[in-house]
């Protein structure tokens, strides 16, 4: 079982709360609005990181990070953009994140809106799952500061939720 943390728009600021929800994970992935390279950095020293693009980063990251990632994690396909609108796939198989050939994503990850969502289902097509972890800076809902957590295997997702700092899971599939 290979766990996953998943965190978005850091806005340059990891707090110590944020770190130490990610410190059991096995990889990390940042749906962007980092606000540095220092924020990677030490994110990398608890795990392996998978990051894009937000719209308040520039080129200063390099040629690791651009605007979409599709990382595979114990055999589980990943579409990872900001901006939802940037990820989500129409009904003719379209998003501006895949290409043609690009193999369709089990799971779709977004940032940008600072809103937590965790999508399921139909809604959720051609992916699995549709979420967005929320936001560890400047939280946009009632839920407050929050990240994702997904157990993985064998090319299956096993368990996603989203929980605040403090480890309350908020929701879950």
């Amino acid at each position: 079982m290979t766990l996953i943390g998943i965190i978005s728009d850091t806005h340059g600021f990891l707090s110590p709360a944020a770190y130490a929800a990610l410190a059991d994970c096995d990889h990390i992935i940042h749906a962007g609005d980092i606000g540095g390279p220092a924020i990677l950095r030490e994110l990398e020293t608890l795990a392996p990181v998978a990051a894009v693009l937000g719209n308040n980063d520039f080129a200063e990251y390099g040629s690791t990070v651009g605007h979409f990632a599709r990382p595979v994690i114990d055999g589980v396909k990943f579409l990872v953009g900001h901006k939802p609108g940037d990820v989500r796939v129409n009904r003719g198989g379209a998003s501006k994140g895949l290409g043609p050939g690009d193999p369709i994503p089990d799971v779709i990850i977004h940032g940008h809106t600072h809103v937590p969502e965790l999508v399921v289902g139909p809604e959720a097509r051609p992916a699995n799952i549709y979420m967005c972890p929320g936001a560890v800076c400047r939280p946009r809902s009632d839920f407050g500061r929050t990240i994702a957590k997904m157990e993985v295997e064998n090319g299956r997702v096993r368990h996603t939720w989203i929980e605040s700092l403090n480890g309350k899971v908020l929701l879950e599939a």
